[in-house]
């Protein structure tokens, strides 16, 4: 389990008597228009030193697919490098209100997904970087992503504040309610996707939303089944061999895949083990996924039901260290299982196939299902309204998540009433934005010059 022993900066984390003073002295500490702040440190890591830190764990002939995808947009870049952000959050004055981050809270990584109860839900779906720390890294890595898009998206800059404003402002307010609410309501908070339509006024804007909806609802794993697979000859589906994307395992490393599955189910729930135990693994692959992530060991297996003969498909995705592990002090015996209980806490409902195992060699894993009615906002040539409404979405889910595991009552007290809070985390976007934009130049003269590899992704 992952556990904090102090708050990254600021005044010692304990228990208070009374919270909501505790929150209110920390403005001694750090104002909120200190926030607004970002002044690059002067030791600040050369960009392309720290990817080429980051690359080598990774599997080398997959790190140039990474470099590629990463430049194709300012967005893409920003996705790609919370390790740069991390460093630089760290090297800037901390509130000390620890909550379990999500460490790596872009927008992007956002979205919809089922319940155990098959409802569609609205929450973070991304945890890789999940450890504890201050409650304003998430924040203001929101915001700087709103703004980040914004920018790619050719909106204004004065409307790009606004939907940045909009993120902080929502975080403040709903945090204030949550503050005021029971432990169980707290903890019993979730977003449910059909509920949204209700709050939206604009006839195109429900229209739209109504179709990613229905879209996400049909975006399962036989959706994924059907396009990563194809029938051999006895009509046994098998994995589509497309190096360097999707690779099928070869016998020898077949076994070490039933090895690991076997450690997996023991991770699980007893009810779950013995579900998958009505399961055989039919086939398994290596898969390329994401941005940040390419490079990292990632393997889908499919499985199909003994009796019903129904396929099932999983993800197992090697755990790196989070990228706020240098900057935060804490024991995290695996990293597997920091990123299920991590997710586990900031999440309001979960997959239940969620677990995690230990490779042959050591190497961390954590498990979950692969495309179950997920779906996502396609932000790319999103209007500046429609982002704000996003914006403030993605601050009401981060709120909930970080109120079930920080104290909500000293958070919302440090964060007040007024709009101080707000302004300064959209100051603070805008300046990053430049700073990303600066790096991303950084980034695409070090591919024109070869010194990072690219390859077709």
């Amino acid at each position: 389990m992952t556990t904090p022993s102090r708050a990254p900066d600021g005044p010692a984390h304990h228990v208070s008597d009374d919270p909501a003073a505790w929150g209110r002295s920390v403005r001694g500490h750090l104002p909120l228009p200190v926030l607004g702040e970002w002044t690059p440190s002067l030791h600040r890591t050369h960009l392309v030193d720290l990817l080429d830190r980051e690359a080598e764990p990774r599997l080398p002939d997959l790190v140039p697919i990474r470099y590629s995808r990463m430049a194709g947009s300012l967005s893409a870049f920003y996705r790609g490098t919370p390790a740069v952000m991390a460093a630089d959050l760290a090297g800037m004055p901390g509130t000390g209100l620890t909550v379990q981050l999500s460490g790596d809270a872009h927008l992007s990584n956002f979205g919809l997904f089922a319940s155990p109860e098959r409802r569609l839900v609205f929450d973070l779906d991304d945890f890789d970087e999940t450890l504890p720390g201050p409650f304003e890294w998430d924040v203001k890595r929101l915001a700087a992503s709103l703004t980040v898009a914004a920018h790619d998206n050719d909106i204004p800059t004065e409307t790009a504040a606004a939907i940045a404003t909009e993120a902080a402002r929502s975080y403040r307010t709903h945090m204030s309610e949550l503050a005021a609410s029971t432990e169980l309501a707290v903890w019993y908070e979730h977003i449910a996707a059909d509920d949204l339509l209700q709050e939206l006024g604009n006839s195109l804007q429900r229209e739209r939303l109504h179709d990613t909806l229905d879209k996400a609802r049909q975006t399962d794993s036989g959706k994924a089944i059907e396009k990563l697979t194809e029938l051999d000859p006895d009509g046994t589906p098998r994995f589509l061999h497309a190096p360097p994307l999707i690779e099928p395992v070869d016998e020898q490393d077949r076994t070490v895949v039933d090895h690991v599955f076997d450690a997996y189910c023991t991770s699980l729930p007893s009810a779950q083990a013995r579900l998958l135990e009505r399961f055989r693994i039919v086939d398994a692959a290596r898969k390329v996924v994401g941005i940040g992530s390419v490079g990292t060991r990632c393997y889908v297996l499919l499985l199909q039901g003994r009796a019903a003969g129904e396929l099932l498909l999983l993800q197992a995705k090697e755990a790196e260290p989070s990228v706020l592990a240098p900057h935060v002090d804490v024991t995290v015996p695996h990293e597997g299982r920091r990123v299920v209980e991590g997710q586990r806490l900031l999440q309001a409902v979960g997959d239940i196939f969620l677990g995690w195992s230990t490779g042959p060699t050591g190497r961390p894993f954590y498990w979950r299902q692969l495309l179950d009615m997920k779906g996502s906002a396609s932000v790319q040539g999103m209007s500046g309204s429609l982002m704000r409404k996003y914006a403030g979405l993605c601050g009401r889910a981060l709120a909930r998540g970080h109120a079930r595991s920080g104290n909500r009552v000293a958070v919302a007290a440090y964060l007040g009433h007024d709009t101080s809070f707000d302004q300064a985390i959209s100051t603070f976007a805008l300046a990053y934005t430049q700073q990303t934009r600066n790096d991303y130049n950084i980034f695409a003269q070090a591919i024109n010059d070869g010194r990072l590899p690219t390859a077709p992704s």
